[in-house]
Formats: C-alpha cells, sequence, structure tokens
C-alpha cells in the first residue's frame, strides 16, 4: 500500500470562490486541471514527485474530467506523449526532475521541437540546483536555447505559479513552441493560497472522442526535407510570436524603483532571494517593494530585446542576478545591448558567484559590490544608504566570520577528538544492506572487483562501511557503463542495477547490448518492488501479493520472465536476507566457466513499504485483544568480544555500541538499540562471516495465551535458578 494522498486529491476538487491552501507543487497540479489538460504523464523524481502521485491515485477525478494519466516508464516516453499535441489541439503536461531527466527526454524533446505543437505543450521541470541537489549540477537553460523551447521560472508565490501554467499553455499554443517550466526545490515546497478557479474538462478527452485521426502531413514529421524548413519557422514566426505573447499578457514584471539609474534583471524563481537581499541593505520592505527598479523575468527564454533595452536604456548600470554557469541570461543581454549601442555597464557573474545555488547571502555579497559601486551616495527609501550599506557589509562579514570561527572550533575538537562518521546509509532493515554484506565478504576472498553501481537507493552502498561502486553514469546504466572496463580486466566486473533502473532504461541500454555483444559480466539485480528512491511508486514488477498483509516474497516474476526472453541462460534468484546463499552465489558468478552475462536477483521487499503495511495491521490486531508475535534481536554482552566486525560488515543504525558491563574490559561491546524490525541480518552475518557467536534472536509476544504465559513464568524460574 503506497502513500496515500487523499487529502491533497480532494483540494484539486476546489472550484470558484473556494481558497487552496498547500504547497507549490500541488498548486501546480490543481493548475493543469483549471487550464483543461487533456493528458499528462511524467516520471518521478524530487522535487516534483508529488504531481505524478497525487495524480495516479486521483483516478475517479481524472475520469470525471475525461484526463488521461500515465506514469511513464522513463522520461524519454513521458516526453513522446507530447507529440498528440503536434496534430491536435489538446493541452498536454509532463513531468520529470531536472536535468537528469530532460538528458534521458532529449531525443523525443528535439523531434517534438521540430515540427512544433498544435495543442499546449507544458514540461514541468523539478530544477534540482544547489547545495539541496541530488544530481549533477547544470540547468535546463541549455536545452531551452539549444532546442528553441520557451522556458518559464515563474516567481515562487503560488497565485502567480498558478497563472504562468495558465499562460504557459497559451503561450505554447500562441507560439507553437512546447514550454518548459522550472520549479526549484523551494519552489516545488512553498507554502501558500490562491483562489480556485473551476476545472475545465477538456474539450477532446477520454469523455469525448475524436471521431477520426488528423490528415497526413508530412510537414509535422520531424524528418528532412521538412526539418530545414523547421528551424526557419523557429527564428522567423515561432520565436516572435512567444516575444510578442510575453510583451501583450506582461508575463516579465517590472517593478519601479526610486534609483531610477540603475537596476537589477533577475530570474522570477530567484525573487523571493533577492528581495530578502535588498531587505539587508534597507532598499526593500516585506512586501515586495523595491527602491531599485526590476525587471522579473517569468520567461527567461526567448528574452524579449526591445524590453531588455527598454528597462537598461539611461541607466548606468544593471545587474543580472543569474543562477549557475554559463550565465547564458547575462551574456544574451549582453549581446541586445551591444547590438542597440546602448552602453550601460553590465553586470552579473564579476559580482556573482559563477557556480552554485543563489542563496541570500550570495545575492547580498553580489548586492554589497554593485551598491558600493552605483548606489551608494543615493538615499533610499527606507533610510541613509551609506549606513544601510555599512549595516550590510557587516552582516556579511558577521556571517564569514562565524563560519571562520566555527571552522577553526571543529578543527580544534578533531586534533584532540574523533568524530563518529555519519554517512548517508540504508533504512533499518532494508534488503538491499545485506547483499553489500555478501559482497564485501566475497571480495575479502577472491579480491577486489570493477563495480559499476547506478542511481537508486542501492546507491548507499557507495559510502562506509561498504565502499562500493567505481562509477555512477544515470539511472539504469550500471550495466552500460562497465562495457569498456571489463574486457581490460583479469577478474570478471560486476554491474548493479535496481528492479527500477531496469526498467527505466537498464533493460534496453546494458542487458540487450551486452547479450548482443557476448559480454562476459556479471549483472546484481535488485528487486525490491518499487522505484524506491523516488518514492516507492509501483513498477510492472511491483509483487502481486503487495496488498497482503503477511506476504514476505514476491510472487511477480516478470524480471525473471523477461531476462529468460532476452535470452539470459545463467540467471539466479537469492533472497537478499539469505547471507551465506548470496556470498555463494557471487562466488559461483565470479568464478563459473560459463563465458557470458551472469544475473543475480536480489529479491527482498522495500521495508518501508512493507512497514506501510504490517504497522496497521498490527496495530487493528493489538486493538482487538489478538495475540501478536514480533522479533527482535539483541547481544549477549558477556560474549561479545569487542570487536566490532559486525558493525563493519552490516552498518545497521540499530546495531551500535556501549560500554562494556564488565569493568575488566575496556572496549564498548556491540548492543542492539530500539528501532530494530528483526530483519535478521546481524545474525545472518555473524554466521556468514563466522564471528563471535554473540547475537540471541527473542521472540516478543503480545496479548499472549494463558498456556503461554504460564510458560513464560516457568522458564524465567528455571532461569532465576540456573543463574544463582
Amino acid at each position: 500500500m503506497e502513500v496515500s494522498f487523499s487529502k491533497e486529491i480532494e483540494s484539486l476538487r476546489l472550484g470558484a470562490g473556494q481558497t487552496f491552501h498547500g504547497e507549490g507543487i500541488l498548486a501546480i497540479t490543481k493548475a493543469l486541471l483549471q487550464s483543461g489538460v487533456a493528458y499528462v504523464g511524467g516520471y518521478q523524481g524530487a522535487p516534483v514527485s508529488h504531481l505524478m502521485d497525487v495524480l495516479v491515485q486521483a483516478k475517479p477525478l481524472m475520469a470525471e474530467l475525461g484526463v488521461h494519466v500515465e506514469a511513464c516508464a522513463n522520461e524519454a516516453s513521458a516526453a513522446a506523449m507530447l507529440g498528440a499535441s503536434i496534430h491536435y489541439p489538446l493541452r498536454g503536461a509532463v513531468t520529470w526532475k531536472s536535468i537528469v531527466g530532460t538528458n534521458v527526454a532529449s531525443d523525443a524533446l528535439s523531434n517534438l521541437a521540430s515540427p512544433g505543437v498544435l495543442g499546449g505543450a507544458l514540461i514541468v521541470v523539478g530544477e534540482d540546483y544547489g547545495e539541496g541537489a541530488s544530481v549533477i549540477q547544470e540547468r535546463t537553460h541549455a536545452f531551452a536555447l539549444k532546442s528553441g523551447l520557451c522556458l518559464l521560472d515563474p516567481r515562487p508565490e503560488l497565485s502567480h505559479m498558478v497563472n504562468m501554467v495558465e499562460h504557459g499553455f497559451a503561450l505554447s499554443e500562441a507560439s507553437n513552441m512546447p514550454v518548459m517550466m522550472e520549479l526549484r526545490i523551494r519552489a516545488c515546497h512553498v507554502r501558500g493560497s490562491f483562489e480556485a478557479r473551476d476545472n475545465r474538462p477538456p474539450p477532446v478527452s477520454t469523455r469525448a472522442l475524436m471521431a477520426d485521426p488528423a490528415a497526413f502531413d508530412y510537414s509535422k514529421l520531424a524528418h528532412p526535407p521538412v526539418t530545414f524548413r523547421h528551424e526557419k519557422l523557429k527564428g522567423e514566426q515561432r520565436i516572435p510570436a512567444a516575444r510578442q505573447y510575453v510583451l501583450d499578457h506582461q508575463l516579465n514584471e517590472l517593478l519601479p524603483g526610486i534609483h531610477s539609474d540603475v537596476g537589477i534583471v533577475v530570474q522570477g524563481g530567484l525573487f523571493n532571494a533577492l528581495l530578502r537581499a535588498l531587505q539587508a541593505f534597507g532598499l526593500a520592505n516585506a512586501f515586495g517593494e523595491s527602491d531599485i527598479p526590476l525587471l522579473v523575468l517569468n520567461v527567461t527564454c526567448p528574452l524579449v530585446p526591445q524590453q531588455i533595452a527598454d528597462f537598461c536604456l539611461g541607466k548606468r548600470a544593471v545587474l543580472v542576478v543569474e543562477e549557475g554557469q554559463p550565465e547564458y541570461i547575462e551574456q544574451e543581454i549582453a549581446t541586445l545591448l551591444r547590438r542597440r549601442d546602448i552602453q550601460t555597464a553590465l553586470h552579473g557573474k564579476d559580482m556573482l558567484p559563477a557556480a552554485g545555488e543563489c542563496t541570500v547571502e550570495a545575492i547580498a555579497g553580489g548586492l554589497l559590490l554593485f551598491c558600493e559601486r552605483y548606489v551608494q551616495e543615493i538615499p533610499g527609501r527606507q533610510g541613509d544608504i551609506n549606513s544601510d550599506v555599512t549595516t550590510a557589509r557587516d552582516w556579511l562579514a558577521t556571517n564569514q566570520s562565524r563560519r571562520t570561527q566555527i571552522a577553526q572550533q571543529l578543527a580544534s575538537s578533531l586534533a584532540t577528538t574523533t568524530l563518529p562518521a555519519r554517512p548517508p546509509g540504508f533504512c533499518i532493515g532494508c534488503p538491499e544492506r545485506p547483499v553489500f554484506s555478501a559482497l564485501k565478504l566475497t571480495q575479502q576472498e577472491l579480491g577486489p572487483v570493477h563495480i559499476s553501481a547506478d542511481i537508486g537507493c542501492h546507491s548507499f552502498g557507495t559510502f562506509e562501511p561498504f565502499n562500493t561502486g567505481h562509477t555512477i553514469l544515470g539511472y539504469g546504466m550500471g550495466l552500460a557503463s562497465r562495457a569498456g572496463v571489463s574486457p581490460m580486466m583479469q577478474r570478471r566486473t560486476l554491474a548493479i542495477m535496481g528492479d527500477g533502473g531496469f526498467w527505466h532504461n537498464g533493460m534496453l541500454t546494458g542487458v540487450q547490448s551486452a547479450l548482443f555483444n557476448g559480454d562476459d559480466a556479471v549483472l546484481l539485480i535488485f528487486k525490491n518492488g518499487y522505484t524506491s528512491a523516488t518514492g516507492t511508486q509501483d513498477i510492472i514488477s511491483t509483487p502481486e501479493s503487495a496488498g497482503q498483509i503477511t506476504s514476505q516474497v514476491h510472487t511477480n516474476t516478470t524480471i525473471e520472465k523477461t531476462l529468460s526472453g532476452l535470452g539470459v541462460q545463467w540467471l539466479r534468484v537469492v533472497h537478499s536476507y539469505e547471507v551465506a546463499t548470496m556470498r555463494q552465489t557471487l562466488k559461483e558468478a565470479f568464478t563459473s566457466d560459463f563465458y557470458g552475462l551472469k544475473v543475480i536477483i536480489a529479491e527482498g521487499e522495500c521495508q518501508l513499504e512493507r512497514q506501510r503495511r504490517t504497522k496497521p495491521w498490527v496495530a487493528s490486531l493489538l486493538q482487538k485483544g489478538k495475540r501478536v508475535q514480533r522479533v527482535k534481536y539483541g547481544v549477549d554482552e558477556d560474549v561479545c568480544n569487542g570487536d566490532h566486525a559486525c558493525i563493519r560488515l552490516s552498518a545497521c543504525p540499530t546495531l551500535t555500541l556501549k560500554d562494556n558491563p564488565d569493568p575488566l574490559k575496556v572496549d564498548p561491546v556491540a548492543t542492539v538499540i530500539d528501532g530494530c524490525v528483526g530483519c535478521g541480518l546481524c545474525g545472518e552475518n555473524a554466521h556468514a562471516a563466522t564471528l563471535c557467536p554473540s547475537f540471541y534472536r527473542a521472540e516478543v509476544v503480545q496479548n499472549a495465551g494463558v498456556f503461554e504465559r504460564l510458560m513464560a513464568r516457568l522458564r524465567g524460574a528455571v532461569v532465576r535458578v540456573l543463574l544463582t
């Protein structure tokens, strides 16, 4: 049973006159329905996962409106959905995570941008950029420039974001260009409210079907020779039409200020951070009123040359606040000004950080340089700019001093004491942890092997204490990324892949390619039943018994049948908690005389999903007074020898240290703390690695029967006698 979004789904039903309260990404979801969207697709990924999660669970509402929702296998299949808008007046929206998703979708996107669209096509991209990001640091802007797509970067305020969704569809239809909307993490999670409007059933939908397909039109194909005409249409018709729409509907916001001889051009998504930085200088108030004129670019591609020129004309200097590198917007503005012989001084990355997130402090640092050079002699609406600049300078200096002081204190502490390492790790009871324990034991016996890691929960195996993985080159790309290494190694290489990665990309780019080329390699597939790293969404190999409370094993063999159908001849399925068996299977794969692809499927359901099922079930049993038995593991402190090999092998958060109760021993002993889910890994590791026999298995019984209580008392009495 996946996470329920019933409350969020109810908010999607709000109509005219009602007020929506919630997060930014949910507001975007509501805006899609208000805009008359006909179909929605996407692939989950932070920070936009909720959009698809909510719509997939809102099937009754989608059916009422006639909106088709598709949970796509990857971003490429999502982008290809937008082909429906090429010939038909259908508004379609797809979503995925940042540049990594755009990279996967790039083939379809390029072939969509070439013929253009008739119906509005909107791509909601979670722009995961900055210090809190979980992916490579690149920007979506480059792709919009390269392929001729409009790019929206709305100011993070819910009513404005909702309006930009509706304008995004209209902009796409007016210009025949697909439109991308980038939403940073903060924009997705910003909370607020807006006045809702009624959901609009699309004129053509699953409830109002088209009678006939569109007439054949070769000019709508992304295929030579018409592609050469498409390129001319981008420059001659589509981009000018997009610019005109931006002007006519004032999508970019011009905010006047009393310092009219200077100005700031800012990406819409950075407006809030810029405003806070301006407040530090006394140049803005909490209501969004700035003393320095601002041009807020809610549409960052294409820029409108006349709008940029009008804003810069007559100003001594303009600062461009742009996040990341290269500085695409700043370079384009510089070109526009040069062509018009406008001599306004232009600043941007010479004053702001070249890379990284534009936090309030980062913007304030650049703003300080700009104000000291151009604004210092003019009083601001909030007071004397000279004193405010001094205050801001002191604030930045204090922050830097505090960081330096903390660094010195940490360095001093580390010189005398050692802080325990706290790397990211698997969830308690994760079925993937025991596989890495088995892999570690296998390498101790056979020697180190080259391991191509992959994206997913299993990427936590790259951290201590496993330190497993030489490369991560894309979701489902583990097997493909070892292709150039395998022929150069004496020992066979290992590729890792999750079941989500297998269906996303790995089956074709990895398995099919390895089989076609006759590669001799080992592939380890983690089959936990869900696309866990993005929120445990269901996939085609999700266990059929996922809804059954007591199910412990997978009943879905889609991956096994697919591998067999592709021609995999060496295939082993091992329960992931059986460390000794997994160790032996890995050893067999590395040493087998069989030449070709060897696949090991590590089967074990995601512990989070299992807990979501079992906890409510157990609670209901306890409430009814029924017997409940659970397993807990512990360590016999009298037997533990204190070498802590068990901890280094498993890294379970509930397996930790405590002071040795024996006053003659100085080494702390291992202990199992509260939170243990009884997966049994510690005992399995102790057995597989021939460690000390200090682990014990206890059965905790609640609401026990009369006979069980009597036997427990009898056992307790015997133990007490033996202890005396």
